[in-house]
């Protein structure tokens, strides 16, 4: 049974009792950060098509193409997270998401078509993205292990592994060669 603490400061926090995390506010976070990014992976699903088509490299189009499959496997990843907490797979809208995919559109709106400048830009759009899902994920994975949640650790732990070998991967084609194109253009 949960107790209630008062702090120095007069205020009262709840505390937890063993074995049931899922009466608590930091759980309540978990699962409200989860259906944050679940909903950051649906639209950027829907996103890398639109990338995809505006590369110009076949290598990089390969490389958003391959990243829009790993991103429903996320997708369907977090479902399962979902299913283990008992809880129903729903989105709450990622403002950080939305703001990154209208920079991504913005790029593409900004720039030639046909130009390695337009795909370093979307190597930069793209990284960022990494990025951000990169820091979510590997946070996530903490909260999962401190809530003594391993077997969801172990999951958002592959995904966070998937995201940055995606980084790795757009590193390796924007130093390979779009970068030198893109400055001599």
């Amino acid at each position: 049974m949960a107790t209630t603490k008062t702090s120095g400061k007069g205020t009262t926090k709840k505390a937890p009792s063993k074995g049931k995390i899922e009466d608590t506010e930091f759980h309540e976070f978990f699962v409200d950060e989860l259906k944050d990014i679940y909903w950051a992976e649906k639209h950027l699903a829907k996103a890398l098509p639109k990338l995809q088509k505006a590369a110009t490299s076949n290598e990089l189009a390969a490389a958003f193409e391959k990243h829009t499959l790993e991103t429903e496997g996320h997708i369907a990843v977090l479902e399962d997270v979902f299913d283990l907490l008992e809880e129903k797979a729903s989105a709450k809208k990622c403002d950080a998401m939305a703001g990154l995919l209208e920079e991504a559109d913005g790029i593409i709106s900004d720039t030639d078509k046909g130009t390695m400048i337009r795909d370093a830009g979307l190597i930069l759009a793209a990284q960022k993205v990494e990025h951000y899902e990169i820091a979510t994920y590997g946070t996530l994975r903490v909260f999962a292990e401190n809530m003594g949640r391993q077997d969801i650790a172990d999951l958002l732990a592959q995904t966070l592994e998937n995201e940055k070998a995606t980084d790795v991967a757009l590193t390796k084609i924007a130093v390979g060669a779009i970068n030198t194109q893109a400055a001599e253009e």
